[in-house]
């Protein structure tokens, strides 16, 4: 396994379904897992017209006038629905850091639609499947984001096939756990610096992911993604075009047992000449258990040599927990 690098993953021979490729496929992939944490996916299949029509959606819903963007946010603002300004949010915080606050603008949504039924109406589903708020401008901005939200799901579903594979689990073992699942998806602009960052500012602090994984799709810009390796140095996290990037969260890492590592990361500040080319855009997809699905070890991340690490947890109250730790406190 290496723990030093980023690799590209092809898993168009894992789609194929030729038995010999999907090994290969799943080979690269533990490796990955059990190392740095994170890979970038190409071959993926998802239609380029799902990911311009969101990216295009996305970049014009960020150029309209700030007053018109703050007003679109839910109705009670703690949610994490709508639209968040620059200086909202500090990632590093749920890793218990005090840092500036983050150098991005982010539009925040959950699952498109959901039934009306008891399991996502209830109060333990309250803070979970929460109706969506979206701009009027650009008008196709809801149809691409929920089209985009779906599309990915899909996918997910590939990886969680793929993780299953790798653990020498069933391949259809995670569907229990997140057939409701709680996925978010964050629209991220990184807006070129407009003066000099405070000390120990970034665009994005240091911190990990809460859930299963996660399916980024950004840009090859300055000022990116950077992961720390276990030796602690920051090394750059590999954006190829119309690649998605796939990093294991804490839910997985618990999970397996800390066999699938869920690494430190951030998004770094620009070089001071960048300009302009720095404005970046970043999609994020939260992959998440259904809230009710409790998080234990799984039997073959564990022996007598290796007991678990780590008491169970529920998906729905632990991310509740995290998300309130990044908020900063001017939002209370």
């Amino acid at each position: 396994m290496s723990a030093t690098r980023v690799p590209v993953i092809d898993i168009a021979p894992y789609l194929s379904g030729d038995a010999a490729a999907q090994t290969r496929v799943v080979d690269a992939v533990r490796d990955a897992c059990e190392g740095i944490g994170f890979f970038a996916i190409t071959g993926h299949g998802v239609e380029p017209e799902i990911i311009d029509g969101l990216r295009g959606a996305a970049k014009g819903f960020f150029a309209r006038p700030a007053d018109e963007k703050t007003t679109v946010h839910h109705a009670d603002p703690s949610l994490p629905r709508g639209y968040r300004a620059i200086g909202d949010e500090g990632l590093a915080y749920g890793s218990g850091e005090e840092t500036p606050p983050d150098l991005k603008e982010v539009f925040h949504m959950g699952p498109p639609d959901f039934p009306d039924e008891d399991y996502f109406t209830c109060d333990a589903a309250a803070a979970h499947f929460i109706e969506n708020v979206y701009p009027d401008q650009p008008a196709d901005f809801r149809a691409a984001a929920s089209t985009y939200y779906r599309r990915l799901e899909e996918l997910g579903q590939t990886i969680e096939e793929i993780f299953a594979r790798a653990l020498d689990l069933p391949d259809n073992f995670f569907r229990e756990y997140t057939d409701r699942q709680i996925g978010a998806l964050r629209i991220i602009r990184y807006p070129p610096l407009a003066a000099a960052p405070l000390p120990g500012q970034l665009r994005a602090g240091t911190h990990t992911d809460y859930g299963t994984f996660t399916l980024l799709l950004s840009e090859d810009r300055p000022g990116g993604l950077e992961v720390r390796t276990r030796e602690g140095d920051w090394i750059a996290v590999p954006t190829p075009a119309e690649s998605f990037v796939v990093n294991i969260g804490d839910l997985m890492m618990r999970w397996t047992n800390d066999r699938f590592v869920s690494n430190p990361h951030r998004v770094a500040i620009p070089p001071e000449d960048a300009g302009d080319t720095s404005d970046r855009l970043s999609v994020v997809f939260f992959h998440h258990p259904n809230y009710d699905a409790e998080i234990a070890c799984i039997e073959t991340c564990t022996d007598a040599d290796n007991p678990p690490k780590y008491a169970p947890v529920f998906s729905g109250p632990y991310r509740v927990s995290m998300y309130t730790a990044t908020r900063l406190e001017t939002d209370d």
